[in-house]
């Protein structure tokens, strides 16, 4: 059997049946850029202090029943706790005035008994408001970010063996459907906790759908099409759904309109079961050949160009078919190559997620208003992609993924240099390494696929997935090590990509390479053993397999 791009060539690499897909693909992905960063509006904390029935606040609230305490160097009135209203109502019947003509820093302190009152200047209501997660509750309110956070762990992992046993459009279709009905359902959520167990499914469908369309993406488009859609389209349609994601949430500050609204384009694109076909490279992997000539034959017809009386021919002696015909996570570890691969890109992915997340949540602190900010961290994103989709053309994907890694490393640790009255250099030096850890997180999903065989793509891809996501769950308790000291978060990204740098070295190189269809064929990539060895000291697959790598 030739080699499937070699076999396929005839449909050209950006005939219309490849525009379609690229173009349906890349926006069914806009979804999952709504509703990741969702949480950062849905569950944001407004000003509150606890409600006093028949009291004017508008007037006077400092004056009245709520204490006041000092804030970062500012005086606010306390969230948690008001004076005793028994003792405040009597000091009013006798005409006097509390806080002016007594002073009540003795007077007994109780509890927010009868609710909260949240302030509206910002948001009309956040699930933070409507669930009252604050005070004694207030651990609830990060908590449900770690859950859909724990969601997208699972569904990285589930998702990927799933969609290598069952196929690539199944999985995806199906997990867009659960996204959908999951976040209705979240927006007439009766307790947190059932928003809880939706919010989880929720996580758990969006990476689900984001992996599968990736690589069926990346499997269906060959040559710089699918270089086109792995390093930009298919990041620009996440994207997209970022930088619409403020704007939606300026003009629905209510938090159920705007779970609805983020929900309802995904509508839009469960009629891609219909335009969009299964991977004819999974099905050839599984021993399916005869869909996967049909489905070419389509694509073909789709392009009024006539398909050869053989496309895929006859399994030869050499092909994996039925051995290898289903994986799982297992086969990740089974041989030295194939396991000091999964590790290492585990860990780069890894600093990628926790650097890329870390500095996406301190870029609230670039500006007071939380929609701007949003704006800014999702528009860097856009030219961190571009440049992914026009270096990986020309450049192989260790060099860049390694030159990456160092200029983020360096820009992180110049930010501690950076005096406090041009505060601007140090925020341009923050997008520079957020700039850097995006591009790099787009191009690891490029480097995944081109790593892991077909048989194992999605597993392989998934898996080292899951474990970057950890870093999304860590971000936060890192951003935290600023109170040992301030640039500690910074210090700590910057060390990681380091690490990263030296581990990317000794990855295989795909530039310019087929994609592999079996784990036989991944055996025989090169691998770097150490500086100044070529390709052709180290080209002979009996030497490469004999010695386990």
């Amino acid at each position: 059997m030739p080699p499937y791009e070699e076999a396929v060539g005839f449909v050209g690499e950006w005939s219309p049946f490849q525009r379609v897909s690229f173009l349906l693909l890349s926006a069914s992905l806009v979804p999952n850029g709504l509703t990741v960063f969702a949480i950062v509006f849905v569950g944001a904390s407004p000003p509150h202090h606890c409600l006093v029935p028949d009291t004017n606040h508008t007037r006077a609230p400092g004056a009245a029943a709520i204490p006041t305490e000092v804030v970062d160097g500012g005086q606010e009135l306390s969230r948690c706790s008001r004076y005793r209203l028994d003792v405040v109502r009597n000091l009013s019947a006798q005409g006097l005035v509390p806080g002016r003509d007594v002073n009540l820093t003795d007077v007994e302190q109780e509890g927010c008994l009868d609710g909260w009152s949240y302030s509206r200047d910002v948001y009309q209501s956040t699930i933070v408001s409507e669930f009252d997660l604050v005070c004694s509750d207030q651990w609830k309110q990060p908590f449900t970010s770690t859950v859909f956070f724990l969601g997208i762990l699972l569904g990285s992992t589930i998702s990927g063996q799933m969609s290598d046993r069952f196929g690539r459009k199944p999985v995806l279709i199906s997990t867009m459907v659960a996204q959908i009905i999951s976040s209705i359902i979240q927006i007439f959520s009766p307790t947190w906790t059932v928003f809880c167990i939706f919010f989880f499914i929720s996580g758990f469908s969006q990476s689900s759908n984001y992996v599968a369309a990736f690589v069926l993406g990346t499997e269906i488009l060959t040559g710089k099409t699918r270089l086109m859609f792995s390093s930009f389209g298919a990041n620009f349609g996440f994207a997209f759904g970022y930088m619409l994601l403020p704007l939606l949430a300026f003009f629905l500050r209510d938090w159920k309109f705007l779970l609805f609204a983020t929900t309802l384009p995904g509508l839009v694109f469960i009629p891609i079961w219909w335009f969009v076909p299964e991977s004819p490279r999974w099905l050839l992997s599984v021993g399916r050949v005869d869909e996967a000539e049909a489905i070419v034959r389509k694509i073909a017809k789709f392009n009024n160009m006539e398909a050869p009386q053989v496309i895929f021919g006859t399994q030869d002696s050499e092909t994996e078919t039925l051995p290898e015909k289903y994986h799982n996570i297992l086969h990740l570890l089974k041989t030295r190559n194939i396991r000091n691969t999964t590790i290492t890109v585990c860990l780069v992915w890894f600093s990628f997620r926790i650097g890329y997340y870390g500095l996406s949540l301190g870029t609230s602190q670039l500006h007071s208003d939380p929609y701007l900010s949003c704006f800014i961290s999702a528009v860097i994103e856009i030219p961190a992609y571009l440049f992914i989709w026009l270096i990986i053309r020309y450049f192989p994907r260790r060099l860049t993924l390694t030159c990456i890694l160092l200029a983020a490393a360096l820009s992180l640790y110049l930010i501690q240099l950076v005096p406090q009255s041009v505060s601007y250099v140090a925020v341009a030096l923050q997008m520079v390494g957020k700039f850097a850890l995006t591009a790099g997180a787009g191009l690891m999903y490029i480097y995944a696929v081109e790593l892991f065989p077909t048989v194992i793509r999605n597993t392989g891809t998934g898996t080292c997935s899951t474990i970057a996501r950890v870093g999304s769950c860590v971000a936060p308790f890192a951003l935290s090590l600023n109170i040992y000291y301030k640039y500690l978060p910074q210090i700590t990204f910057g060390t990681m990509c380091v690490v990263s740098a030296f581990a990317a070295f000794f990855l295989p190189e795909t530039f310019g390479k087929p994609l592999p269809q079996t784990i036989k064929e991944m055996h025989k990539r090169e691998r770097v053993k150490c500086p100044g060895i070529t390709q052709k000291e180290h080209s002979a697959p009996e030497t490469l397999i004999r010695s386990g790598l």
